[in-house]
């Protein structure tokens, strides 16, 4: 399976290789141009089929990287600090297991162990600088041996099926964000030509400020664009009465707003329309939260008309996550069905 491939694989912002040169073998057969970018983005262009004049050129963006970890110092004992790469909540850290650089070298994340915390040291979260990374080390020269200051850490999770055995159809690994949405976009370049022109672009550096799609959109200037995601989830059981952002199962998620972009409205009318002419399920994200490569889309030239899809994942910039194999079929069928109908933009046929 593509996504276990993906989700396995390292590839924290900076440090996207592996993952590009899984896409580039996976959707080479299936496309017309295929090159990386100055930056490190991987484009793909699927030409329109035979016969249509002026096709409009859309772009649909999907990130490579991840977050994950960089070291910043070896000590003396042979421990080494690190530093957050993208956004992880500070509480996952302790005791979790990562790989390092290119030689994958294991380690585990360590603090202070809770007898020797004071009573307002337990009141807290310990803040990364108080962290390290064991390797096993015993002295500062061994450790630079294998690893260096600059070096990549990824979580050492592997990807498998979740819950109970043929009552599932739930899968758990790292980095769903956003190799769910690399997946989807390699699916979608499979097959016969669309009456639009693909400009599918795997991002980088996405996790860090959405810079990879800031200077593809640039170069290709799109008529219109969709970022796909593996996207927030949060529909375990609360306190309080209150929504969830999406529900795991219940179908790809369209964004109306984030904190990066306000999804063109048409755009977001047209993914509804055709899911529902379609049968497929969906949902909408709950605005205000997040952001995806759209942000940065959007904002390029003159402006390109922009929207996100995207499969909800439970625990996202975490060590592991949890999808469902229907979201993500449901969203690669959505995108899909939804192509043919924008070579009638700007009025796309509703």
């Amino acid at each position: 399976m593509l996504l276990q491939r993906l989700s396995d694989a390292f590839g924290v912002s900076g440090c996207e290789e592996e993952v590009r040169n899984i896409l580039a073998q996976t959707v080479r057969p299936y496309v017309d141009e295929l090159r990386t970018d100055s930056l490190g983005n991987l484009i793909a262009i699927k030409r329109a089929r035979a016969g249509v004049e002026r096709p409009v050129r859309v772009m649909l963006a999907a990130h490579m990287d991840e977050v994950g970890l960089m070291i910043t110092r070896i000590e003396k004992d042979g421990l080494l600090r690190f530093q957050p790469v993208g956004g992880i909540d500070p509480r996952l850290f302790p005791a979790k297991r990562v790989v390092i650089g290119k030689e994958r070298v294991p380690g585990v994340i360590g603090v202070k162990p809770i007898h020797l915390l004071k009573p307002e040291e337990r009141e807290r979260v310990t803040p990364v600088e108080q962290m390290y990374i064991d390797i096993g080390a015993t002295s500062k020269e061994t450790a630079e041996k294998r690893v260096k200051v600059g070096d990549y850490a990824a979580f050492a999770t592997r990807f498998g099926p979740h819950g109970l055995e043929g009552e599932s159809r739930l899968v758990r690994g790292k980095a769903f964000d956003d190799r769910a949405g690399c997946a989807v976009l390699a699916a979608v370049l499979q097959g016969d030509p669309y009456p639009v022109e693909l400009a599918a672009v795997f991002t980088v550096q996405e996790e860090v400020g959405l810079r990879g799609a800031r200077v593809a959109a640039y170069a290709l200037a799109p008529d219109v664009a969709i970022a796909l995601e593996g996207t927030i989830c949060d529909d375990l059981p609360k306190e309080k009465d209150q929504s969830p952002v999406t529900r795991v199962g219940k179908g790809p998620a369209i964004t109306l707003a984030d904190r990066s972009v306000v999804a063109d409205r048409r755009l977001v009318r047209l993914l509804v329309d055709t899911a529902e002419q379609a049968g497929i399920p969906y949902q909408f994200k709950e605005p205000a939260l997040g952001g995806t490569d759209a942000g940065a889309i959007h904002l390029t030239r003159a402006g390109v008309p922009s929207a996100a899809l995207a499969v909800p994942s439970r625990y996202i910039h975490g060590p592991a996550s949890v999808l469902s194999l229907d979201d993500l079929e449901h969203t690669i069928a959505l995108v899909r069905a939804v192509l043919p109908r924008l070579q009638d933009w700007p009025e796309p046929k509703v």
